[in-house]
């Protein structure tokens, strides 16, 4: 398996990311193209001492897409960027996915522009897993697709339950649409068509709307949405999840008592942690187009860049893509 890496993209380029590729190759069995400016990439890379340096290769690329950019106008102008070559490289059969904590916009443009849509699909989705009481779940969409018809809910939730058995080993993962309250005639148009158009799809183990509130509690497996409210559902987690650990730092602290109590529950804290901090899910795939992206965060440092790719590389493995292709034909039919 060969994964294609975009070296220069996201906060903590190049060194993270050739960090977490090295450790990679070394840890998982599989083969990486790092995409980016040849002499720094060499550089960066003459830091470790890497075992399996063979299955490490690098495709120059001048040019770097900022986040400042505007992603059409980069994708179209940037051709030598680490980010375009990289889709091109996935485009042309070079690799089996492609991985970047770049510019989402512009990644996104990209996807569509350079490797295209599945036929039949609509909008791509970006689908992050996000942490439950129940377990892990598929949020979609994340944060792509802001202005949705019902069509595109029907379909981001057809995706998601083929992603939530792949990745997460979900024989019948149950699927909710995110809304303001539980009763099927409840929310707004958007809402309501597409509660119909979920509920008449036979295949699709559909649990009815879900509230704000029930999304962490795990009431279901795939948490379907449009863009908008998704990334704020995405944000908002995040942002808990900070929050509650930097709480429970400023209670323990307080005194020589507190400070004995967290000693003894830190097994049960860490556990916790691990369970809310989102570097353990690695990126979010966008689902929808012709071959495996992933979008890994944009401050991603080397542990969340390897679980990223750890991620990409189970991806790889189940089949997504091409299962997604035979489930959309068959809304098409």
């Amino acid at each position: 398996m060969k994964i294609i890496i975009d070296a220069m993209g996201g906060d903590n380029a190049p060194k993270d990311i050739i960090r977490a590729s090295v450790k990679a190759v070394d840890e998982l069995g599989i083969e990486i193209v790092l995409v980016g400016e040849e002499v720094v990439v060499k550089s960066e890379l003459q830091k470790y001492n890497v075992k399996n340096i063979s299955k490490i290769t690098i495709h120059n690329a001048e040019e770097v897409i900022s986040n400042d950019d505007a992603p059409v106008m980069a994708i179209k102008s940037k051709k030598d960027s680490s980010m375009v070559v990289g889709l091109n490289l996935l485009k042309d059969g070079h690799g089996d996915a492609f991985v970047s904590a770049g510019n989402t916009g512009a990644l996104m443009t990209g996807a569509l522009l350079i490797v295209k849509r599945i036929e039949g699909v609509d909008r791509p989705a970006l689908a992050p897993i996000i942490p439950t009481e129940q377990g892990p779940a598929v949020l979609i969409d994340g944060g792509s697709n802001v202005d949705c018809k019902p069509i595109n809910l029907l379909q981001f939730a057809v995706m998601g339950s083929i992603y939530a058995k792949k990745a997460l080993n979900i024989d019948n993962p149950r699927v909710g649409l995110v809304n303001i309250g539980s009763e099927e005639k409840k929310g707004n148009e958007l809402t309501k068509e597409s509660y119909e158009l979920l509920k008449n799809k036979g295949n699709l183990n559909f649990v009815g709307n879900i509230e704000g509130r029930e999304v962490p509690e795990g009431k279901a497996d795939v948490i379907v949405c449009d863009g908008f409210v998704g990334n704020v559902i995405l944000k908002v987690m995040e942002g808990m999840g900070l929050a509650i650990n930097n709480f429970l730092k400023q209670e323990f602290s307080k005194n020589i008592i507190t400070k004995l109590g967290a000693f003894i529950a830190k097994s049960a804290f860490m556990g916790l942690k691990k369970k809310m901090d989102y570097k353990e899910y690695g990126g979010a795939i966008l689902v929808g187009v012709n071959g495996a992206i992933i979008k890994a965060h944009g401050s991603a440092d080397d542990t969340i860049f390897f679980n990223t790719i750890k991620k990409t590389r189970n991806i790889v493995e189940s089949g997504l893509v091409g299962k997604i292709r035979e489930e959309i034909a068959k809304i098409g039919e």
